[in-house]
Order: structure tokens, then C-alpha cells, then sequence
């Protein structure tokens, strides 16, 4: 079946580029494979066009590689975009994107995209002749007052003129300062003073470096603050409202800024909000009449406030919304039961519907199914559990959840408690931020048995990390019940997750590992300072001290002295370990790299871990922006080389299959004690982490599995390991 060509535009000329890429990442990520042919495309600042090279979608940011697009990407022209793509779905930002110019600019090629027209674009985009339409509408929307760029710009020498205009509208302090066309936030600011006024009016007015631009100043509205997306029933044209989200921004601040919105865990939301039923009815309403007041189609996504009495004010209605993975936009969604993946072709085929392109598309479909007979494979996805990382895990099942087809796979998210009881979830729990808000909304209801298992899923995701999730026991559990999962067996599992033993077991088959000691904390206890000298005789400072049996940067510490040591090792068994693994502590370039196959394994590209710390972080590892990993790691040809053979036995010799992650350090001739250069392995992850931000997704796209693909390809390996098995077992049955 041909597979339509979606263009995913990022980037842009505004301000808002590095939102734009975020949520440009995100719909590459979640598109449907097994539909949709996905084209990045990204516009640098200078407006030149790019196909963007898939081992640039997962950057942290634009600067990582915008130096290296004139080199490894191909600039395109827009004339050619429809020989080249089919639709154009918009996560392009603010100027040139939002405004109708870029709707404008695709009406005149001819090519379909996603979002409202030229006028509808461009006029919601003006915060100041919007405003006309909304109270023509009977829209409650804020006072304001209106500066044009050159006032704006002087705005010290109209200060007078400004505060009497501000005084005929009944404007007080404090008020809001805000670009008359801009979006997430930027230059807005809440002006408690007069004095503190013409410095808001001059940075709103310059917030972006390229252009001046008209100011407006607004009254303060009090109330509660909300968002509320609003999508599009094709099959009906009827209006589908979301449940909104009560937006309370963080102590101290008086708006709901940039960082607020965009940085995980920061300000509280609110989804449903908390309020009475006749609230959300009045906020739908007003967002429902505001879409149809700008002329919006498939998507409006509408900021503002409820007032004491009742009124609905709109301060931001926008054309189409950010779509970061955390973003308003999916949380919403999930609360109606959409997953990532389900809202984006939602969103596709309402235009391709408009466009009259869908039919065809659904016919050939249902043509394909039928030849080929495919019945939906059942993914049970497990999530949480009872290690310490159990929020890593949610955020990796979460994340696997969304990327599987929905045409190829029927979803069962499952939360595995810290009493290892299994619970089906809804979209709007697997949304939730934390495995203890997940638990306090499960019921009985939900409850399952893992006998159940076999009959409600043909393979189980295992999304856990750390305890029984990853030490063998589980997975000794699904080959009771007889049903396909990812990753390795019981043996390799239990051996990788005790780290003393795994050192033991690769040392003695010829690998470089560190010089170590394992602790037991009853000899600790009773012989401190005979164990000391036995450390210092075999182990120089500085020395790592972490668990021998939890997952990866779990209560590991880097000890300078003896000080530090004895305080180290007495934190570990503080926290209910019985045993410490003490390390030396290798000088080198630290390195993560992905493995994946059963009996023919390959080594990603290796990424090097760069820390800002003693010991890389959990934080560093899985927060989006707080870590950084180079990937490719900056190596010779030869060392990667050297590293990706070492990692492919490595994972051979211990049995993974499936796929793994193993940290190592890479040393020259120079840092090596032996002389010669070597890796030194750290740590082999059975189930690495696979949350949005983590690195296996990185080196998976440098030889462009796009992640999706890669989770697809995990679940196929794990299918043919259980099969082979199989055939194993009856081969055996019969000869004996």
C-alpha cells in the first residue's frame, strides 16, 4: 500500500524555533509507521528548508547540529515540498507559521496541511484586532490598551500619555504587558508599577531581535486560570471539547511564563479542573463560539480565565498547540481515552477528510487488511512496580504505550504496584505525573491477575526497571504463562541485575571490568576498620560505592577519602541494602551504547555520557535538557570500532537478547594501566530505559530506525525468541 508522505515542518524563522522542534520530535515520534511515510522537514532561522537527517531529530536542541546542516542535510526548495510530500503537518510556532503567512504560502503550491486557513491563522495571531471579532461575538475578553511599534519603542517619552490612556480604560496596576504577536508566553509580564511599566512596554516591544512590534497592555483578570483544546468530529463536523486544565502557576510568580509551560514538573495543572460541571459547560461553550468567531477548523486550543461570577474571559486563542509529549494538548486528550498516536491521526484525517483524500486512503487499507488477513497483535505493556525506579519505568511504558501502531497493535497499559498486583489503566490514569497519583484513582475494577495475562495479550512489554521487574523474576513469571516478551531470559536477567556477580562472570571470560569488593553489611558491622584496610590495600581513592543489585544511578556515590567512604557505605545500608559494591573509580570517556538482536547482535553508535557531577545522574540520564550525551561519541573510527565489538561479545557472552544497554569506559593508551587502549565495562541494562529522552532512541535514528520502528522491532524479536523456544521444547518432546 502506498503510505501517504507527511511533511513534519519544525523549526521556523520565529522565536519560538526550539518549541517548534520539540514538538516537531514529538509527531515524528508518535506518527504511525505502518500509515504515514514521515519526512522531517526543518527551516532554519534564515528561512532555507531542509530534509532534517533522522540523527538530528533527537537533539536536545537546534545548536547541537544547525552548524551541520549546510553538510549532511539537503536543502530543498518549497517548489519541489509536493513532489517530495503529500501533507504538511504544521509544528512550526508564532511568526511565519501561525500567522497565515506559511498557510498562504502552501495554498499557493497546492498542498494540504494541518490547521485553519489564511485568514483564520493570521487574524487569531493579531492579540489586538482579534479582540474585535471575540466582542462581536459577545466574548468577554480583557481591557486593553494598544501602543503601535514606534510608541512602544519610545515608550519613556510617552510614559505620560500612555498612563492617562490606561486611566480613561479603568486599567490599574498590576496589568499585563504582552507583544501583540506572539506566542508560549514570551515577553508577556505581569507590571505591578508605574515606574516598572515602560521597561515591559520596551522588552515586548523588542522581544524579538529581528523586528519591532506593536505593545498591548491589558487588565489583570482574576480568576481561574484554564487552557482547553477544542478538536473537530469529521465524520459529524461537530466540535469535540476537551476537558480543560486548571492552570495554577508556581508561588511567587504572577503569570503562567515560558519556563512554566515548558520545563517538566514546573507550575501545578489540573485536568479536569476543579470545578463544578456547569464551569467546564460555560468554558466549552465560550472556546466552541471563539473558533467559530476566528473561522478555526480541526484544532483551537484557547487560554483564559474564569472569573468569580461566572464569565468566561479569552486572553490567547490559537490556532494550533504546542505538542511536546507532556504538553496541554495530549493530557487532555487522554482524559477522553486518545493516546498520542490516536490524537495525532485524528488530527491528520480530519483534513485529509476536508481535502476529500481519506476515502481512498481508508479503502486501500481495508484492501490491504483483507489480503493479508492481519489480526491486531495484543501488547500488554507493564509500568512502575517496586524498585526506586519505578517513575523511570512509568515514563518508559507511558512512552512505549504511545508508540505502538494502532493499526498493528491493541494497547494494554498495566501498572504493576509496589505489592507487584497488576491494574489495568485508562488513558487519562497513564497521563498521570507519578506512580502515587496512579495509584490512589485504581479500583477494584481494574485489578488483574497475571494468570489472566495469556488471555488478554499475545506479548508482554516488560517497561519495568530495577527489582523483580528486571532481576529474572517476571520474566520467569511469563515463561510460566507460556507468553512472548521483550528483552532477555531468567538467567541473563538475574545475572546482569547482581552487579558483583556480573563483574565476576566477565572478568573470568577475559573482559576488562574495575578492580572491586563487595561488602556485606553484617561484616561491616562487625570488622569496620579490618575492611577499611582491605579496600585501601586493593582499591585506590577515589572509589565508587553503589548497590550491587539496583538499577542504573540508584544510590551511587563517588568517595574522595576514607571519610567519605565509611559515610558512603553507611548511606547504602541506611537505605535497607545488605550489600555494597565498591569500584575504582576509571578515568576515561564514559560511554552508553545500545545493543540489539537475538543471535546475530548489533552495537549502536556509542554516546558519551557527559556529566556535570562525580557520577552521571538519574536526572542526567532521563529529565529532557538536564543531561547531555554526544552521539555519535567524539572516537576515532577505529575506538568505536574497538567499543561496538566489545559490546556485541559482551552482550553474547552473558546471553541478552533482545536488546540491552551497556555502560562502559573507554580508555586510550595514555589512561590505560595496561598500556594499551581498552573499554571497561560498567553495567549491562537488560531493560534500558525508554523514556522520550533517552539515548537508545538517539542511537537507534543514526541508522535510521525512527523510534516507533525500534519499539516495533524489539516486540519481533521478542516474538521470535518465543517461538524458537517453542520449537525447542516440542523438538525435545518428541525425541525423548
Amino acid at each position: 500500500m502506498h503510505k501517504l508522505r507527511v511533511g513534519v515542518l519544525m523549526g521556523g524563522k520565529s522565536v519560538e524555533r526550539e518549541v517548534s522542534f520539540n514538538s516537531g520530535r514529538t509527531i515524528c515520534d508518535h506518527l504511525d509507521t505502518t500509515r504515514y511515510e514521515i519526512i522531517p522537514l526543518f527551516q532554519a532561522h534564515d528561512g532555507t528548508l531542509y530534509i532534517l537527517p533522522w540523527h538530528f531529530l533527537h537533539r536536545g536542541k537546534i545548536s547541537d547540529f544547525v552548524h551541520r546542516l549546510a553538510h549532511e542535510a539537503q536543502s530543498i526548495a518549497w517548489d519541489d515540498l509536493k513532489s517530495i510530500i503529500d501533507f504538511v503537518y504544521i509544528a512550526v510556532h508564532g511568526r511565519f507559521a501561525e500567522d497565515g503567512t506559511l498557510q498562504g504560502f502552501l495554498e499557493v503550491l497546492g498542498i494540504p496541511y494541518l490547521g485553519s486557513g489564511v485568514f483564520s491563522s493570521a487574524l487569531s495571531m493579531d492579540k489586538i484586532r482579534q479582540k474585535i471579532f471575540l466582542q462581536n461575538a459577545g466574548i468577554a475578553v480583557p481591557k486593553d490598551v494598544s501602543l503601535n511599534a514606534h510608541k512602544a519603542l519610545h515608550a519613556h517619552e510617552h510614559k505620560d500619555s500612555i498612563l492617562a490612556d490606561l486611566h480613561k480604560k479603568n486599567i490599574s496596576f498590576p496589568c499585563v504587558v504582552k507583544p501583540f504577536q506572539e506566542g508560549s508566553s514570551l515577553g508577556i509580564q505581569m507590571v505591578h508599577s508605574a515606574e516598572a511599566l515602560c521597561d515591559a512596554i520596551v522588552h515586548a516591544c523588542t522581544v524579538d531581535a529581528t523586528r519591532i512590534q506593536d505593545v498591548l497592555i491589558e487588565e489583570k483578570i482574576e480568576g481561574m486560570e484554564f487552557t482547553c483544546i477544542i478538536l473537530v468530529d469529521y465524520h459529524t463536523g461537530n466540535y469535540i471539547p476537551l476537558p480543560p486544565t486548571e492552570v495554577v502557576p508556581e508561588k511567587g510568580s504572577d503569570i503562567f511564563d515560558y519556563e512554566q509551560k515548558y520545563m517538566p514538573g514546573r507550575a501545578t495543572k489540573f485536568t479536569p479542573p476543579r470545578c463544578e460541571q456547569k464551569v467546564i459547560d460555560a468554558i466549552h461553550q465560550t472556546c466552541i463560539k471563539t473558533m467559530q468567531a476566528l473561522n478555526m477548523t480541526t484544532i483551537g486550543r484557547t487560554d483564559g480565565f474564569v472569573q468569580a461570577d461566572g464569565t468566561v474571559v479569552i486572553v490567547d486563542p490559537n490556532t494550533l498547540s504546542g505538542m511536546a509529549p507532556s504538553s496541554f494538548f495530549f493530557r487532555e486528550a487522554a482524559e477522553i481515552g486518545m493516546s498520542h498516536t490516536q490524537l495525532i491521526n485524528h488530527l491528520i484525517e480530519t483534513e485529509l477528510e476536508q481535502y476529500g483524500m481519506l476515502q481512498a486512503i481508508k479503502q486501500a487499507e481495508q484492501a490491504q487488511e483483507k489480503r493479508e488477513h492481519t489480526k491486531k497483535i495484543r501488547v500488554a505493556v507493564l509500568m512502575g512496580g517496586n524498585s526506586n525506579e519505578r517513575e523511570i519505568s512509568l515514563e518508559s511504558g507511558r512512552n512505549i504505550s504511545y508508540k505502538l501502531s494502532p493499526h498493528k497493535y491493541d494497547v494494554l497499559p498495566i501498572f504493576v504496584s509496589d505489592t507487584m498486583h497488576l491494574f489495568s489503566l485508562t488513558q487519562a490514569q497513564l497521563v498521570r505525573n507519578s506512580t502515587k497519583e496512579i495509584a490512589k484513582e485504581l479500583t477494584k475494577e481494574q485489578q488483574l491477575r497475571w494468570q489472566d495475562l495469556p488471555t488478554i495479550a499475545d506479548f508482554v512489554f516488560i517497561g519495568l526497571h530495577g527489582g523483580a521487574g528486571e532481576n529474572g523474576s517476571v520474566q520467569g513469571t511469563l515463561e510460566m504463562l507460556g507468553i512472548a516478551y521483550n528483552g532477555s531470559s531468567v538467567l541473563a536477567s538475574a545475572l546482569c541485575m547482581d552487579k558483583y556477580k556480573t563483574n565476576e562472570f566477565l572478568l573470568r571470560n577475559g573482559f576488562e571490568i574495575p578492580q572491586h569488593m563487595l561488602i556485606e553489611k553484617k561484616e561491616w558491622e562487625s570488622d569496620q576498620k579490618s575492611i577499611l584496610s582491605k579496600i585501601n590495600s586493593h582499591i585506590p581513592f577515589p572509589i565508587i560505592v553503589k548497590p550491587h543489585d539496583d538499577g542504573c544511578s540508584v544510590m551511587v556515590q563517588k568517595a574522595r577519602n576514607a571519610t567519605d567512604l565509611v559515610e558512603a557505605i553507611n548511606t547504602l545500608f541506611a537505605n535497607n541494602k545488605t550489600s555494597a559494591l565498591i569500584e575504582e573509580c576509571i578515568i576515561g570517556m564514559e560511554l552508553t551504547v545500545g545493543v540489539i538482536g537475538n543471535e546475530e547482535p548489533q552495537a549502536l553508535p556509542p554516546s558519551q555520557a557527559v556529566t556535570t557531577a562525580d557520577v552521571l545522574s538519574m536526572q542526567e540520564k532521563f529529565l529532557p535538557g538536564a543531561g547531555e550525551n554526544q552521539t555519535p561519541a567524539p572516537l576515532s573510527k577505529q575506538a568505536t570500532n574497538l567499543v561496538q565489538r566489545t559490546m556485541e561479545q559482551v552482550y553474547t557472552t552473558i546471553g541478552c537478547v533482545g536488546y540491552a544497554r551497556i555502560d562502559c569506559f573507554y580508555q586510550t593508551q595514555e589512561q590505560s594501566p595496561t598500556g594499551k587502549e581498552r573499554v571497561v565495562i560498567i553495567e549491562i541494562n537488560t531493560l534500558p530505559g525508554m523514556t522520550p529522552a533517552t539515548c537508545i532512541f538517539h542511537q537507534a535514528a543514526e541508522i535510521g530506525i525512527k523510534p516507533m520502528d525500534f519499539v516495533d522491532h524489539i516486540i519481533q524479536l521478542g516474538m521470535q525468541k518465543h517461538t524458537q523456544a517453542q520449537i525447542s521444547t516440542a523438538a525435545k518432546t518428541v525425541s525423548i
